[in-house]
Order: structure tokens, then sequence, then C-alpha cells
């Protein structure tokens, strides 16, 4: 009768028979507490070598698939100063899903390491000893198109933030930016979306309503920031003392000062000139 009924046990409690499947048989055919005689006598009927072996019944519901775990989103860290690095690993590493695989201090270091590595996301800052960030973005981008790359930086002119992205950079924070955001934003840009704060898109904005200075105006300006006069700024562009009056003259204008002093402040604080 057992090996028989076989089949439909096992299709009713869904396990082939082992010994250690004993109880759940005894309780099918309602023997409760089945006692070790009654135990034995099952285990001789079915698996005795008179019975047939029979291929395995199978659940008529799908295995349940486990699904392999997502591997972390993997982070390179360039700044030139260590407790900044040191500071943003521990945040980063701290999120179970990211993880820090190389911390550089420069621009050439931050290209050796990405060829490296191969990161899923860099922060970079902007101003670094020898290469600085945006120059670090346009080599990394050119090799490597599919590069994502978030600039981190003090820095909030307008004119850095504009280079920043126009490098090839996906997202820009400021380093006073709150962990969870710094974390948010590496999510959003590693899922193929651009991330800039509030504070930076009104950068941009201020920028696009602001008169843009043409790369020679940039030139003269940035000599006159190191207090070159007229006639040296010609020298060392090679053009009339009295062609760079009139540049000086248009850089003034379009920064809406009127004096040298102001211009190069101005210029300062929006990312043009650099002392």
């Amino acid at each position: 009768m057992f090996v028989e009924l076989l089949p439909l046990i096992e299709r009713r409690i869904g396990v082939e028979y082992r010994r250690d499947h004993r109880k759940e048989y005894l309780q099918f055919f309602g023997i409760a507490n089945g006692s070790l005689k009654e135990l034995e006598t099952l285990d001789r009927q079915l698996t005795s070598p008179r019975h047939t072996p029979y291929a395995p019944m199978t659940s008529s519901h799908p295995t349940p698939h486990t699904p392999h775990p997502t591997p972390p989103i993997r982070v390179l860290i360039v700044d030139d100063h260590s407790l900044v690095t040191e500071g943003l690993a521990n945040i980063i590493n701290y999120d179970p899903e990211m993880v820090v695989v190389a911390q550089a201090e420069n621009g050439q270091q931050a290209i050796a390491l990405y060829r490296e590595h191969q990161p899923d996301i860099t922060l970079m800052d902007l101003r670094m000893p020898g290469m600085g960030g945006v120059e670090a973005i346009t080599a990394i981008r050119a090799e490597f198109k599919s590069a994502q790359i978030i600039v981190l930086t003090t820095y909030d002119g307008d004119e850095d933030i504009y280079r920043g992205l126009q490098a090839g950079a996906q997202g820009y924070l400021l380093k006073d930016v709150k962990p969870n955001e710094l974390l948010n934003a590496i999510r959003m840009v590693h899922s193929g979306r651009q991330y800039v704060s509030s504070t930076v898109a009104s950068k941009l904005v201020e920028r696009m309503n602001n008169p843009v200075l043409s790369d020679r105006e940039l030139e003269v300006f940035r000599l006159m920031a190191q207090g070159l006069s007229n006639h040296d700024i010609g020298a060392a562009l090679n053009i009339g003392e009295s062609t760079v009056k009139s540049h000086v003259t248009r850089i003034l204008n379009k920064l809406g000062v009127s004096d040298r002093i102001q211009a190069v402040i101005v210029g300062v604080k929006r990312g043009l000139v650099s002392l």
C-alpha cells in the first residue's frame, strides 16, 4: 500500500521520501505519534530493494531565484588635502553600497589611478598642485568616454562651475555638502543622470546672464591679475599696447567695475582668475 501511494504522498507533501521525512509521511496517514515499530516498518517498505526507483517529483511552483548581490559603486577620490580624502572615504565606505578604491592627490595621479582601477565614480577637486581638476577631467574623458565624474570643490565661481561641467563632469558639488546629499549625488550620476546643487544651478544661471569674456580677454585679464602693465601684457602676448588698452576697457565693462583692482576681485570670486 505504501509503495503504491508513494507518488501521491510526495505530491501532497512536496518532498521525496527520505528517512528524515518519516514524520511527515506518518502524519499523512493519520499517525500523529508514530511508534518506533511503525517508523521502522515504513522505512523497510519504502527503501526495500524491491521498490522501483522513480524520478523525483518536481513542484509545480518555480524555485525562487536568489538574486546576486549588486556590486558596490567603486569610487576614486581626487583631492590634495589628506583630511578631506580621509573624511570622504569614511563617509563613502560607511555606505554598504559603495567602496573607495583609490585616492589621488593631483590630476596626474588621478589619470593614472583611473586607468588602473576604472572606477564607477570619480570625485574631483578643481585646484590642485600640478595638473588641476579641469585638465584631469578633460584627459580622462578623452580616453574613457563613459567616465562618470563629479566635481567636489570649495570653489563656487560661475566660471569654475562652467569649466568643470564643460570639461565633461556630470555633477558639481561644494564641499559644504551634507553626507546624504553627497551619497545621493553619487547614486544619481552612477545611474546616468546629472547632479548639481541648487546653489550651483543658480551660479550657472548667473553666468548665462553675464557677458562672457573672449579667449583673448581672458589672456589679458589673467596677466593683468598678475600685476603686469599694459606694456608688459602687450609684450607677453605679442600685441600692441593700444590693443591691450582696448581689451582692458572691455573687460572692465563686462565685469561691471571701474578699475583693475575691482576687476581682479570680481574675477577671483567668479573663478575667472586665480592669485
